[in-house]
C-alpha cells in the first residue's frame, strides 16, 4: 500500500512556504547573505527545525520561521525558493497544490510587498512550467501584527488576483489573537469576493472557530482539530456548529504531523480526522510545513493509512474533497477530477488486483 500511495495524484491545500525549504537552499542562501545559522550541515540543519518544532507548543513551533524567512529577503532568493517548492510538490506526486506565506515577513531588506509576490510568481511559474504541475498562492499576514498589515496584505492580495493569487489566509498564534481582530481586511475581502481561509481550532477552541466562519467569513478552515470539543455529549452528537460546517460543506484542512508537533493533539491515534472523514465531512490532508515537520503529502497520507486503515476508495475522496474545496476556477477544478484523479485511481485500482 505504502508504495501505491507514492503514485496516487494528490492535491495540497495548506502549504507554508517559509516552512518547506531544502535544508541545503537555507544553507546556500544564508552563505550569499551573511545569516547566521545554528548548522552548517544540510541534515543536521533540517534535524534542528524539527526539534524545534516538535516540542508540541505552538510558539516554539513557529520559531524556526526566523531563520527561513532571513533567508528569504531578496527576489533571487524567492524566486528560487518559490521554484524549487513547486519541483518538490511535483516529485511528492501532488497535482495542483496551493502554497501560502506572507510577503510583509519579506521586506526587511526594502522589498515591497508587490515585489515579493512578482517574485514568488515568477518562481512558482518556472516550477510550473518545468514539472506541469498546477500552483497557487494565498496571501498570509499573522494575527499578532497590526491590523493594518494585514488590510494591506489583503489588498495586495486581490491586486494580484489574475496573476495567481487565490485567497488570504490568517496565521499565527491563536491564543490572544482572535481574527475578528482583523476584521477590516475580511470585511474587504468579502466586498470584493474574494477567497479566505483561517487558521483556526489548531491551539484555540471554539470561539476561534466560530470567529473564523461567522464573523469573518472564512470559505475554509485550517486544522480545525478542535472542533471535535463541540459534541454535545463526548464522542457524539454534533453540536450546531459542526452542523454548520458540515452542511456547509466548509473544507478542513487537515495536517496530521504538524498537529502533533504544536500540541494540537497529544497522539496521534486519537486525532479527529477519520471520524471527520467518516462522518462526511469535506476534510483534505496536508503537511502544512515539509521542513519543520520533515514530511511530504505521500509520508502524511501513508501515515493516515497505517494510523488509520484507510482504503484507496478513501483517498480518492480526499483528493477529490481537495480539489472541491480549492481556490482556483471551476474548470480547473472540473478537469482535475475527471482528467486526472478518477481515472488514475481508476488505473491504480486495477495495478493492484
Amino acid at each position: 500500500m505504502s508504495d501505491l500511495i507514492q503514485q496516487m495524484p494528490k492535491v495540497q491545500l495548506h502549504d507554508h512556504l517559509d516552512g518547506g525549504l531544502r535544508p541545503q537552499t537555507i544553507l546556500e542562501l544564508a552563505d550569499a547573505g551573511g545569516v547566521a545559522l545554528p548548522e552548517t550541515d544540510p541534515t543536521a540543519l533540517g534535524d534542528w527545525f524539527f526539534r524545534g518544532a516538535a516540542q508540541g507548543d505552538l510558539p516554539k513551533y513557529l520559531e524556526g520561521f526566523a531563520v527561513t524567512t532571513a533567508v528569504m529577503q531578496d527576489e533571487e532568493s524567492l524566486r528560487r525558493v518559490a521554484r524549487e517548492h513547486v519541483e518538490d510538490l511535483s516529485a511528492d506526486g501532488v497535482i495542483y497544490g496551493e502554497i501560502r506565506f506572507a510577503p510583509v515577513l519579506h521586506t526587511s531588506n526594502g522589498l515591497t510587498m508587490e515585489q515579493v509576490l512578482e517574485s514568488v510568481i515568477e518562481g512558482m511559474g518556472e516550477g510550473s512550467r518545468a514539472t506541469g504541475t498546477e500552483a497557487r498562492i494565498i496571501v498570509c499576514s499573522l494575527r499578532h501584527m497590526d491590523p493594518a498589515i494585514s488590510l494591506d496584505s489583503a489588498k495586495v492580495a486581490v491586486q494580484y488576483r489574475d496573476r495567481g493569487v487565490v485567497g488570504f489566509d490568517l496565521a499565527g498564534d491563536e491564543s490572544g489573537h482572535p481574527p475578528a481582530d482583523h476584521n477590516e481586511a475580511f470585511q474587504f475581502l468579502r466586498k470584493k469576493n474574494f477567497n479566505i481561509t483561517i487558521h483556526a481550532g489548531e491551539a484555540f477552541g471554539l470561539s476561534s472557530l466560530w470567529q473564523a466562519i461567522q464573523h469573518c467569513g472564512a470559505h475554509r478552515i485550517g486544522h480545525a482539530t478542535r472542533l471535535i470539543e463541540d459534541d454535545t455529549v463526548p464522542g457524539d452528537h454534533r453540536g450546531t456548529l459542526g452542523e454548520y460546517i458540515l452542511d456547509h460543506r466548509i473544507p478542513l484542512e487537515m495536517c496530521l504531523s504538524s498537529n502533533l508537533h504544536t500540541g494540537a493533539v497529544t497522539d496521534l491515534k486519537e486525532h479527529p480526522f477519520p471520524r471527520y472523514l467518516r462522518e462526511g465531512y469535506r476534510v483534505a490532508l496536508n503537511v502544512d510545513n515539509t521542513l519543520m515537520s520533515q514530511t511530504t503529502l505521500t509520508r502524511e497520507w501513508q501515515l493516515a493509512q497505517k494510523l488509520f486503515s484507510l482504503e484507496n476508495s478513501d483517498f480518492e475522496r480526499i483528493a477529490i474533497n481537495a480539489v472541491k474545496g480549492a481556490f482556483c476556477d471551476h474548470s480547473l477544478r472540473k478537469t482535475l477530477i475527471q482528467d486526472e484523479i478518477v481515472p488514475r485511481f481508476r488505473s491504480l485500482q486495477g495495478d493492484a488486483s
